[in-house]
């Protein structure tokens, strides 16, 4: 196997298992988005990423993104419009972003950007990707869920999809 060719990813391989770096970022630890089951895999014929060993499972990996790419979103899960017992209210939707798993957590997502992208039948300027954005605009409970109100609400169809959450507007 080749080494890598990020020195981050390097150091990373270097830390010894256990060890998770802290994003500086983010602010969050690498776990959540670096080593998901899908990333377990080999790279085939003209596939651009370089694997190594995850320092925690030792299976496998890809590489930490270089200083050329950077992770610009965190993915979130569109779980249902803020409601009451009968009434649901359309107009905020809550969401479950990967990793957040406290209100202090997702304190850090308040004011940033989100998107839920999605295919469209007919081509508009050449594309049938639509994007419909958001603003994460409070946390909702104690377990990471937070609310975040659309430009238009976001369709019924959205329900359990995946938003993406993107790391700005930052205030670090």
């Amino acid at each position: 196997m080749d080494q890598p060719h990020h020195g981050t990813a390097m150091a990373l391989n270097q830390l010894g298992p256990g060890r998770i770096p802290e994003c500086a970022f983010a602010r969050q630890p690498f776990g959540f988005r670096l080593y998901t089951p899908n990333d377990h895999r080999q790279s085939g014929p003209g596939h651009p990423s370089t694997f190594f060993p995850c320092p925690i499972t030792e299976k496998p990996t890809k590489c930490l993104p270089n200083k050329d790419t950077a992770v610009i979103y965190v993915k979130g899960r569109h779980l249902s419009y803020q409601r009451s017992k009968h009434a649901l209210t359309p107009n905020t939707s809550l969401v479950k972003i990967e990793g957040v798993d406290d209100t202090k957590s997702a304190n850090f997502y308040l004011g940033k950007k989100v998107a839920f992208v999605y295919r469209a039948k007919r081509e508009v300027r050449g594309s049938n990707i639509r994007v419909i954005w958001g603003k994460v605009t409070r946390p909702h409970g104690n377990s990471g869920v937070v609310r975040a109100k659309f430009r238009n609400n976001l369709p019924p169809k959205s329900l359990g999809a995946t938003v993406r959450v993107m790391l700005y507007p930052s205030n670090i």
